[in-house]
């Protein structure tokens, strides 16, 4: 990305100053993890799958970049094969030095207005109903958009073998116009 291109991205994601937005590389995939890791309240994968993401879906995630080029947040993300038209957002982690500047919202919406290119036009993502900041994303990021929000209970807590987790809710939002989320709000 030129520096002209990362200015307009800036300008039209208000990115505080020094950030900017990029595909994730391999070479991300160990400071990705460690912001997970950090975050204390995702599922932790393990460092090697973070590697394949950081391979295997760039083109559906995106990471934050402070003004040195290390990663600062991330959002993974893949297209869901029986739903093409549909974006699965995995994880969505700030590291803590940037909680608070409205990142993981500026994260996400220039991650959907970018998928929205390949023919993305909603987005689906599983919360624990305890996850007050994920839920606030979420339901605001929807909001924002002018866009269909859904719920519904997606795996009961009684599905995972590990002993004792909270369900997952399903959060469908879109769809989307045709070209992605209004663009004047993204």
């Amino acid at each position: 990305m030129t520096a002209a291109q990362a200015d307009l991205v800036r300008s039209e994601l208000d990115l505080p100053e020094g950030l900017s937005l990029d595909t994730p590389h391999v070479e991300d995939g160990a400071a990705i993890w460690r912001i997970a890791r950090d975050s204390k309240t995702l599922d932790l994968n393990s460092s090697y799958s973070y590697l394949l993401w950081c391979r295997d879906f760039a083109a559906t995630s995106v990471v934050a970049r402070d003004a040195d080029g290390g990663p600062v947040g991330f959002i993974t993300g893949y297209v869901r094969p029986e739903r093409p038209e549909t974006l699965v957002v995995w994880q969505v982690a700030v590291d803590h030095a940037w909680r608070g500047h409205g990142l993981a919202a500026t994260l996400l919406d220039g991650l959907v207005k970018r998928v929205a290119a390949i023919g993305v036009r909603g987005i689906e993502t599983t919360i624990t109903p305890d996850n007050t900041a994920s839920n606030r994303l979420f339901t605001s990021f929807a909001e924002r958009h002018e866009a269909p929000l859904e719920r519904e209970v997606l795996f009961h807590g009684g599905l995972f073998p590990d002993g004792a987790h909270e369900p997952e809710v399903l959060y469908r939002i879109g769809p989307f116009g045709p070209r992605g989320p209004r663009a004047d709000r993204a």
